[in-house]
């Protein structure tokens, strides 16, 4: 039974002991007509209104297997342990060069006005795969992991297949895309 609050509980309990239909109890707090059926029943059968205690979910694995579990996991992310399965980050490979120039780069352009930045020309390419399966891999990563070096792919795609890139590109005056 979905929780409903205790007040609410008493509220209904005490409209259906006032010799109110269910129907118009349940439209009087605001939920389905099953709810306050059930919620009488219990009632009838316990003398309360509260909710039955839960267990939760039973353990599977012992606080051992656990702990090889998360070992495993950081040893190598592509494997399943567990953990909910995401497409690795595809992170640009960056040369020594490439990191050297980067902060120079973002000083300089960091107080451009407006009109600067129209003569400007943004591209970027996408791959689409044609057939079903794109060989995608999947990497298991726990809550804020998904920038870290072990989570995140070169980008550089062995597999040959059935795909199109569509490359675009967008400025202040124009676009432009192409397929290839």
């Amino acid at each position: 039974m979905p929780r409903v609050p205790a007040h609410l509980r008493e509220r209904a309990l005490g409209m259906l002991q006032g010799g109110m239909r269910t129907a118009d109890v349940a439209r009087a707090i605001n939920c389905h007509v099953r709810i306050v059926r059930r919620l009488r029943q219990r009632y009838r059968e316990t003398g309360r209104t509260a909710d039955h205690p839960r267990s939760g979910r039973p353990r599977v694995t012992t606080p051992a297997q656990d702990r090889y579990i998360r070992i495993s996991h950081l040893r190598d992310r592509y494997r399943m342990a567990g953990l909910r399965a995401c497409r690795p980050v595809v992170r640009q490979v960056l040369t020594g060069h490439h990191q050297q120039q980067r902060p120079p780069w973002a000083q300089t352009h960091l107080r451009w006005t407006r009109q600067e930045w129209q003569k400007v020309l943004f591209t970027d390419e996408s791959r689409f795969c044609l057939t079903r399966g794109d060989g995608q891999i999947r990497v298991y990563r726990r809550r804020n992991e998904r920038y870290t070096e072990a989570c995140t792919w070169s980008g550089i795609d062995l597999e040959v297949g059935g795909s199109v890139i569509v490359w675009g590109g967008i400025s202040h005056h124009h676009q432009r895309h192409q397929s290839l």
